[in-house]
Order: structure tokens, then sequence, then C-alpha cells
């Protein structure tokens, strides 16, 4: 046993436990880590979902291992057959187009959970038309996650107009005070659409995740 494995300590049973795979924070784990990790899981029959790699760790750990997948704008990695009919489908929103490495984090987490999102992307409050003109479509899916950067206020509008759970996703875009997601985390807790929820900046796996949650508690009522 190697000291990457001595010092890994997986939560192989939260699939069962919460419906969910364990993820593997990638950006402060080495080359060495991550493959370590992605053998253990793949040892327990488990899908390796692991957010934040660079393109130069990935490429380090494509050569040692090439049967990982590396989704550039998503930052991630995964290892394992991920579902290929979905059960359930989302609505992904975006501001604009710099928000979208967030949203892909979102996306493939939830793809490793058999949830297909829709991206809807560039509707933020700039051009509200773009937002307005798609609100009939936007309301035939159960959750709406919303990212936005700059005064993030694409998510107060989202649930000022449409009854369905939202989340809100910061993001760490825009000029002077609004550059690092504050300004945009801030004005989506101070938000007064009631019942908005928001995950902490650029979380776009703490979105999907709070989504499945919701998800899996409909599908079981029903």
């Amino acid at each position: 046993m190697t000291r990457e494995d001595r010092n890994l300590n997986l939560d192989l049973d939260r699939r069962r436990r919460l419906g969910m795979v364990e993820a593997v924070w990638g950006a402060d784990k080495t080359v060495e880590q991550i493959l370590a990790a992605a053998h253990r899981l793949a040892a327990a029959g488990e899908t390796l979902l692991a957010t934040r790699v660079d393109e130069t760790k990935a490429k380090a750990l494509r050569q040692q291992l090439p049967t990982l997948c590396y989704h550039p704008q998503a930052r991630c990695i995964t290892l394992g057959t991920l579902p290929t009919t979905p059960w359930q489908r989302l609505a992904l929103l975006t501001g604009g187009s710099s928000d979208l490495p967030v949203a892909a984090e979102a996306s493939i987490a939830l793809a490793c959970h058999g949830v297909e999102a829709e991206l809807i992307a560039d509707v933020g409050v700039a051009g509200l038309h773009r937002l307005t003109a798609r609100l009939d479509h936007l309301a035939r899916f159960p959750i709406l996650i919303v990212c936005a950067g700059m005064e993030g206020s694409l998510a107060t509008v989202v649930a000022g107009l449409l009854p369905q759970p939202v989340i809100a996703v910061p993001v760490s875009v825009g000029y002077g005070v609004s550059s690092g997601g504050h300004v945009a985390l801030q004005g989506m807790l101070a938000s007064c659409a009631p019942g908005l929820c928001v995950v902490n900046i650029d979380n776009g796996y703490g979105a999907a995740m709070a989504a499945l949650r919701i998800l899996r508690m409909e599908n079981t009522r029903g």
C-alpha cells in the first residue's frame, strides 16, 4: 500500500447512504493522490468524479490512466460508465458565457447521477427579453439552477417569475467590487424573491447535489 493509499479515506458508502457518488476535490491533490482515489473507487465499482482539475494535471493523469475522461470546461475528471438514460431533467441557466465553467461543473456532477441538465446560456438581466422569451419553456422543469456573476440578479428575477425550486450559484466574475463573486453572493443571499436557495461562490458541484436531493425526494414521493 502506497502512502497515497494510506492517506485516503474515501466515503464508499455515500451512494447507499445519500444516493450520491463520492467526489474528490482535485485542486489541492497530487496526481498520485487522484490516481489512488481512481483505483480505489474503480475496485469498489464506483464512479470517480474529481473536480477542479486543471489541464496540466489532467494530462499527467491520463498519461498514467488513459481511461480517465477529462471535461475541460468543467475542469472535472470522471472514470467509470455514466448513466446513458437520464431519469430526470432540469434547466441550468447562466447570465453570460463567463459563467459556463461553473455551470459545466454542475452539469457533469448531475450526469454522474443520471440527471440531464439543459443549458440555457447567456440570459442575463442586461438583456431581460432573452429570459422572458423562454419562461414557458423553463416552467416545464422541476428545478432551475442559475449561475450568475456581476451583481447576481438573474437568480432573483428567475425566482420571482417561476414557482419551482431555484438554486443560485454566485460566480466569481465581474469588474471591480464584483470580482471574486462576493457581490453576487451577498445579492443572492439578500434576495427579495422568497425561497431562493444559494450555494457558495463557484460551487457548481454543490448546486448539483442540492438539486439531486430535491429530485430524489420528489421521486420517492411520486
